[in-house]
């Protein structure tokens, strides 16, 4: 299906041509059939000789009303610039004329209007008049047919003609990502919210979970209609009406789109390459103040521009666009610009990349990269997108692009082929950033082995905490620097490989009185306390000495040298298979100690799952 959209000056009978060609009336407010003029989009279809279905969206044609003309015609597939004939090339004619040709609207035709109302003569002078304004334009050539919605005259010319325009018209793409600008938002009573819209760049269907941006409000399809009808499923092109659940009326807005969750980006910076018109009335300034208008959105915005200290009219540059309020849109995605008073349109332009950073002005870096995201080969703009925004995961990269999936896929696996790009899981990264990547993560260990020497490494959680990596794309990292021998994987910590706890000088002269003064009473050794009055030794060095095994830490006050330990459990063992249970006094006189030194080691070995308590015995736990 295909959508057809109305432009052209007030007055110039948009709404009665399409009453004529559809039965449809297209005004839907009573404020409109009251003043014979249209305000807002109106909506109708028709069926061609061909047997194709269209969409057509009237547009108002009042300059007051520009805005609203915007939002309908972000999708369509052609155009009907309308001209009375009896009036001629209008100021909104040419308004309206420049949008399309700044959307790059390439397939539509002229069509003179009242026909009925002019001789030959004056016919031809309009048809040369409308051929002047059209050369320099996307529809430069465009078909020319006189009709009269009175008569009829022209009329079966002109659906013929739709016929032809669209023969050469290629179907809209699917890239899997469907998105709905919406432009209305009603209530049906028995089924509640309902929006519509011209679905772009992939299909719906009934029951699929969709998200409203920029709110990220989560629904659901419960119904779809085009045209009146009811569908199951509905391909990109077509007109269609969508039945939300779970959110209501007074949450959504002519500008929000509707997609699928994680689709599109939701940004306040825009990348862009900006025109301004030729008969724009004065230079664009840098941080001019100006109305964007995408899709059916609408929003104040600042330009920034970047190569350029003024765009003087018909001129075109690289800019930067700040918007007041965040919008969900694609690289790719076209733009128009106007002037907030007195209202105007200035200029439009392509975005090329959504969710920007600052860019400095005046710097040949910054245009080389912008060029590449606006010209370049499928590899050169994935290249540039995971260089721009690294680590980033594959499904953002893929969706910013912009280009369809069966293009973008197999140009990001010869990147990753080739060695250009790395894949961390989902995450990918550059070949340049992978260095800088793994150079972070050897500093931060580097870091924690300064700052707490006598560890044996920097917890894992802690360094990819600190890695801000996702936990899959952790995992490969270090993985791929344990394997080229950059790090150490010791369980729970990692390492550098060089890195080993030593108790060197003063410090390790106290540590070995330390533990020989464990091992001088083996079983009722001096406490945690004693060991730091008598040998100065803190907590950072017991937990060293626990980690590299020197000592046995049963609790926090009581410690064994592993020897010890050893043969405690050498004991405790050998009572248990005599006896089948032990008790804590048992262990106390088996081992000459204290009930304090006995029941530590008994918990000790409860916890470490060697023995098993049962009231107050123990057993073998295996």
């Amino acid at each position: 299906m295909y959508t057809i959209g109305t432009a052209g000056h007030v007055d110039h009978g948009k709404s009665t041509l399409v009453r004529a060609l559809t039965g449809i009336d297209p005004d839907r407010l009573q404020e409109e059939k009251a003043r014979g003029m249209t305000i807002d989009l109106g909506f109708a279809w028709l069926t061609l000789p061909s047997g194709r279905e269209i969409s057509i969206v009237d547009v108002p044609g009042h300059e007051r009303f520009i805005k609203n003309m915007l939002a309908g015609v972000g999708g369509i597939d052609a155009a009907l610039l309308v001209i009375a004939a009896d009036e001629g090339v209008m100021p909104q004619t040419r308004e309206h004329l420049a949008i399309l040709d700044l959307l790059q609207v390439r397939n539509g035709a002229v069509v003179l209007t009242k026909r009925d109302l002019v001789d030959e003569e004056w016919l031809e002078l309009v048809k040369e008049d409308a051929c002047q304004v059209l050369a320099g334009t996307t529809l430069e050539g465009a078909p020319i047919v006189a009709v009269s919605a009175l008569t009829g005259e022209g009329l079966d010319e002109l659906v013929a003609l739709l016929d032809r325009l669209l023969d050469r018209t290629a179907p809209r793409r699917d890239v899997g990502r469907p998105r709905l600008p919406i432009d209305r938002v009603f209530s049906i009573g028995g089924f509640g919210t309902v929006v519509t819209g011209t679905l772009l760049d992939g299909s719906l269907y009934i029951g699929q979970e969709l998200e409203v941006l920029p709110a990220g409000l989560r629904t659901r399809a419960r119904g779809l209609q085009s045209h009146r009808h009811k569908v199951d499923r509905i391909a990109p092109g077509n007109r269609v009406a969508v039945n939300l659940a779970g959110v209501e009326v007074d949450q959504l807005q002519r500008g929000d789109v509707l997609t699928v969750p994680g689709g599109l980006s939701v940004t306040r910076v825009l990348d862009v390459r900006l025109r301004l018109l030729q008969a724009a009335p004065k230079p664009l300034a840098n941080s001019a103040e100006v109305t964007f208008h995408t899709g059916t959105a609408e929003v104040l915005a600042k330009v920034r521009l970047l190569d350029h200290d003024e765009l003087a009219p018909g001129q075109s540059g690289w800019a930067q666009l700040r918007l007041a309020r965040p919008v969900a849109v694609a690289k790719g995605d076209l733009f128009i610009i106007r002037q907030p008073s007195p209202s105007l349109t200035l200029g439009g332009g392509e975005i090329v990349h959504a969710g920007a950073v600052r860019r400095r002005r005046f710097r040949e870096e910054v245009v080389e990269e912008l060029e590449v995201l606006a010209e370049g080969t499928p590899e050169a703009v994935l290249f540039q997108l995971v260089q721009h925004r690294q680590p980033v995961e594959q499904r953002t990269v893929l969706d910013a692009s912009g280009l369809a999936r069966q293009v973008a896929e197999p140009a990001l696996a010869a990147l990753r082929e080739s060695g250009r790009l790395i894949a961390l899981g989902q995450t990918l990264v550059t070949a340049e950033g992978w260095q800088a990547l793994a150079g972070r993560l050897r500093a931060e260990v580097q870091s924690y082995h300064t700052a707490y020497p006598l560890r044996a490494g920097i917890p894992k959680e802690e360094l990819r905490t600190r890695s801000r990596l996702n936990a899959r794309a952790f995992a490969e990292a270090l993985s791929r620097l344990v394997q080229a021998g950059a790090l150490v994987d010791a369980g729970t910590v990692v390492r550098l490989p060089e890195h080993t706890v030593r108790f060197d000088g003063e410090l390790g002269r106290r540590v070995d009185a330390a533990l020989a003064a464990l091992a001088a009473d083996p079983f009722s050794p001096p406490g945690l306390a004693e060991l730091q009055a008598r040998f100065g030794l803190d907590e950072e060095v017991i937990g060293a000495l626990v980690e590299s095994g020197r000592i046995v830490r049963l609790s926090h006050d009581v410690l064994f040298t592993p020897e010890a330990y050893r043969q405690a459990v050498a004991t405790v063992t050998e009572i248990i298979r005599r006896d089948g249970k032990v008790t804590v006094a048992q262990v106390r006189d088996a081992l000459k100690t204290s009930r304090k030194y006995a029941l530590a080691l008994m918990e000790y070995l409860d916890a470490q799952r060697i023995t098993r308590r049962i009231g107050d015995e123990r057993v073998l736990a295996r």
